[in-house]
């Protein structure tokens, strides 16, 4: 009697990585693209940080330059390439006056002010001391180091002078490139996208500019009020040290609340070296030019630019001080500001999608 032999039941195969033409394989092969690409991204932008954000410190330059050459525009009636030079020259010009003519005296100003800063330091610390608030401590020294520290590290690329010098020159030179021709460049990263996508890229580019503008029109203001404000209230009070501390404000004033911080510190320090009296009236100066800002500036300009929260403000201050640096903490405003219309843009696009509302009449 012979066996009877079962064929093996037959199994649908499923296809293997090297079918590329299978719908399925290629599917698959997307979605793992999607990820390592990501992954790639977020790689490079922690690798090339430093760079990326002097290229965004130079779109930042160039909405300055865009803003004042367009307000020029209301008063001249020329064309906007002689606008923008006459813009470009006017803060080359102010950047020489400081250089030559207030740069000896500053300078002297601010071996002074390094060395008063550190003896009323070291004076704070001896009375901590001497009442046990502070058991153990170093000097100034040390506590600019920890501070420093836990602000974020300083970045190489702005570990020197003459680093700094050329983060400056490259935001500088990138910005008046993209102010003489924002249009090829926004063009060029348009090309980048689908054809469908393009008109909402303009978009929320033009959006994100006009902003922007707002945004650094409002800056400038604060920081010209701020440091002439210090100035000539220190000045009149006989604050030594009073031209050096109203341009530290005024710089000090585009990182908003740390720098609030950082100038109000070292105005009342100078102030109490020179005694108790001119303390309290350098506190005073202080509390008063920061309530105007805070409570005049700064509303009437959030209301034509963005009102951005000011815990949100710091908290990205402090990560993006952290992860980046200094040049981080600089532009993390602008940052926030940025991200902030994308995704107030990306929301309205999808509502218009859904039908939940109308989209703008062409």
């Amino acid at each position: 009697m012979s066996e009877t032999v079962i064929a093996p039941e037959k199994r649908a195969e499923a296809p293997g990585p090297n079918e590329l033409r299978d719908p399925f394989v290629r599917q698959e092969l997307k979605r793992a693209g999607v990820w390592i690409g990501m992954a790639v991204a977020v790689g490079l932008v922690a690798l090339l940080s430093q760079p990326l954000l002097i290229i965004f410190g130079g779109v930042v330059f160039a909405a300055m330059l865009d803003g004042g050459t367009r307000l020029l525009g209301r008063v001249l009636k020329i064309g906007r390439g002689w606008r923008l030079l006459i813009v470009v020259l006017g803060v080359v010009a102010f950047l020489v006056w400081v250089v030559m003519l207030a740069g000896s005296e500053l300078t002297a100003q601010a071996e002074t002010l390094t060395s008063v800063v550190t003896t009323q330091i070291n004076k704070l610390l001896a009375w901590a001391r001497v009442y046990h608030l502070l058991e153990s401590a170093g000097g100034a020294g040390e506590i600019g180091k920890q501070i420093m520290g836990s602000i974020g590290r300083v970045t190489s690329a702005l570990g020197t002078a003459a680093g700094a010098l050329t983060s400056g020159v490259m935001i500088a030179v990138i910005g008046i490139f993209l102010a003489v021709e924002p249009r090829l460049y926004e063009r060029g990263v348009a090309w980048m996208f689908p054809v469908r996508s393009r008109a909402s890229f303009y978009e929320t580019m033009s959006a994100m500019g006009h902003t922007l503008r707002r945004l650094m029109a409002g800056r400038l203001v604060g920081m010209s009020v701020e440091g002439v404000g210090v100035w000539l209230l220190l000045w009149a009070g006989g604050i030594p040290m009073a031209a050096l501390l109203g341009v530290l404000t005024g710089l000090l004033a585009f990182l908003p609340n740390i720098g609030a911080i950082v100038s109000g510190v070292l105005i009342t320090v100078v102030g109490f070296s020179g005694g108790w009296n001119a303390g309290v009236y350098a506190f005073c100066v202080y509390a008063v030019v920061q309530t105007v800002d805070g409570y005049l500036v700064v509303p009437t300009v959030a209301k034509k630019s963005v009102d951005l929260a000011p815990a949100l403000v710091l908290g990205a201050q402090l990560l993006l001080g952290a992860l980046f640096g200094l040049l981080g903490l600089m532009f993390a405003d602008p940052i926030v500001a940025m991200v902030k219309v994308g995704l107030e843009r990306g929301s309205k696009k999808a509502a218009e999608n859904a039908g939940e509302i109308e989209p703008p009449a062409a």
